[in-house]
């Protein structure tokens, strides 16, 4: 189970690293997540096989914790005295045979005691005390804290002067569920009936159903007391079925704890269904935008349009000059303003976006492209549209009714001289073979004026009827206008299909880690029995 822990945290890891780095989750909820804490008990030891029982003496300043370990081992092994805090250390007390030789590297080992006994009975229990956590010195506390995730069993002494205490029952609160509780009244020769009711009475709005208390003396000739009854709950808790039980319920509790954290960034991300108005959203702010953009335009496209038709030789048959005609034009199409009424129409998008419950971070980088990106869309397909308009100028119908005058420009004269030629050749033939008169000067007059008339109408009508540049050029200019316009629209939808793509992965990889945190290993899992003295340790 530990193990199964560990490789859940360490999935989550990866996904809040990479989550974090796209932008779907802030660094803060990055690093909450990151910051899992993937100790165990079983991480002090290094083993294929069973381990012991790890069991802490914890309390406050002054009510007999290192008493009653010194008073288990039979001799001083932890320091102990009138002197507050007492405790500064954290005292290991072992058999011999359990090899403590892997100490995590954040535990502060300078200040750890270790002392080895030799009684078999003890074999697989690790006793430890604990510094008092509720003392002025800041170390202590921290000691405790990096200790806790370590514990089995917490022992919790209290003395009947201090069983209220307010740090102590923050721990416990905190605390509650990760461990196995006992409680020690110490010093109970200045205990009273009321103080230990009370005491059990505030076990139990804490989630306690039957707690168990023992009631010590720590006096050099101690009275009867309930310390045997103590070390004898704690040597039937030192199995192996025990340890694997209390292993198995603390790794699930801490995967709950992980699924509501989950679970809150889940409902960060927002569901699939929230993110599908967001198509909608952009075209319904792109169209009004585009309309302003088309109007802000109509006086720039005029005077470009004049200018590319006063340089259209340069434009479409000089390449060394065709660059002033298209970049060095004093009239810009894309300038400050325009940037502004993109900027403006895509940070309302964001904004909209946002209100749906949705992560926008992804979207602002990926639109952020989109704005250094969109005047060179402008700017090239304007310039295309334009070059083609006047390499083509004039719609299909204009253009092929000049294409049948050029013709006919030629054609027609070619007709007439061949027909004057005709009637000349002809004329001269007959009037060899009979009497009548050569053609004569009316004929000439008439067929010069034919022939003149076959040429001149066309070479009139295609100049009269030449396509402007001016206007070509403007409508080339305007047609390229709203393909860029289109273009940046396709863009923006690319990128709002491609964010909702990650978006729905994300959500799916998420809750995929969320049911890996749900699974209970019920196989694995031994249960507790409700009789047992483990089960009155457990907070409901």
């Amino acid at each position: 189970m530990a193990y199964d822990y560990s490789s859940l945290v360490q999935t989550i890891k990866r996904w809040a690293d990479q989550a974090s780095s796209a932008g779907w989750i802030n660094a803060d909820i990055a690093r909450q997540l990151s910051d899992v804490d993937a100790r165990t008990p079983d991480t002090l030891f290094d083993h294929d096989g069973s381990r012991p029982l790890i069991v802490a003496f914890m309390g406050g300043t002054g009510v007999g914790k290192s008493s009653l370990l010194n008073r288990l081992a039979g001799k001083a092994i932890a320091r102990a005295g009138v002197e507050r805090p007492t405790s500064r250390e954290v005292t290991l007390y072992h058999h011999h045979s359990v090899a403590i030789k892997h100490l995590p590297e954040q535990l502060p080992l300078a200040q750890i005691k270790i002392a080895e006994h030799d009684d078999e009975s003890r074999k697989h229990v690790v006793w430890i005390d604990m510094p008092d956590f509720d003392s002025t010195e800041q170390s202590n506390k921290h000691q405790v804290l990096e200790w806790l995730p370590h514990i089995d069993v917490l022992i919790y002494v209290v003395s009947p002067e201090r069983y209220r205490d307010e740090k102590a029952w923050r721990l416990l609160l905190a605390e509650g569920g990760r461990h196995a509780w006992l409680f020690v009244l110490n010093q109970w020769d200045r205990g009273q009936t009321e103080q230990y009711e009370d005491f059990k009475r505030q076990l139990h709005k804490a989630g306690f159903a039957e707690p168990i208390i023992f009631k010590t003396v720590c006096a050099e000739d101690p009275q009867a007391d309930e310390f045997s009854a103590l070390e004898a709950t704690i040597g039937s808790l030192a199995t192996e079925h025990i340890v694997k039980q209390l292993e198995q319920r603390s790794a699930q509790i801490k995967k709950d704890e992980l699924k509501q954290n989950l679970q809150g960034t889940s409902r960060l991300l927002g569901s699939a269904a929230s993110f599908q108005p967001v198509p909608a959203l952009w075209q319904e702010q792109w169209q009004r935008t585009a309309q302003v953009l088309q109007q802000g335009f109509a006086w720039p496209i005029q005077q470009l349009a004049q200018h590319y038709a006063d340089h259209s030789a340069d434009l479409l048959g000089n390449p060394a000059a065709a660059k002033y005609a298209t970049t060095g034009a004093k009239f810009n199409l894309w300038d400050d303003w325009a940037e502004a009424r993109l900027d403006d129409a895509l940070d309302e998008f964001v904004i909209n976006a946002d209100q749906l419950g949705i992560p926008v971070s992804p979207l602002k980088r990926q639109l952020s492209a989109l704005r250094e990106k969109a005047p060179k869309i402008i700017q090239a397909q304007t310039e295309l549209a334009a070059r083609q308009a006047l390499a083509n100028p004039g719609n299909a119908v204009h253009r092929g009714f000049l294409k049948f005058m050029r013709l006919c420009e030629i054609i027609l004269p070619l007709a007439a001289i061949c027909w004057v030629g005709y009637q000349v050749f002809i004329g001269y033939y007959t009037s060899n073979m009979t009497n009548v008169d050569y053609l004569g000067v009316d004929f000439a007059i008439h067929s010069s004026l034919l022939i003149a008339i076959t040429w001149l109408t066309p070479f009139f009508i295609l100049k009269k009827l030449k396509p402007s540049l001016e206007k070509s050029a403007l409508r080339g200019l305007n047609k390229g206008l709203t393909n860029a316009i289109n273009m940046i629209d396709g863009e923006v939808l690319q990128v709002i299909e491609n964010i909702g793509s990650q978006h729905a992965e994300q959500i799916k990889q998420l809750a995929g880690i969320v049911e890996l945190c749900g699974v209970a290993d019920a196989d694995r899992q031994p249960s507790i029995d409700s009789n047992s003295p483990l089960s009155r340790m457990l907070i409901d």
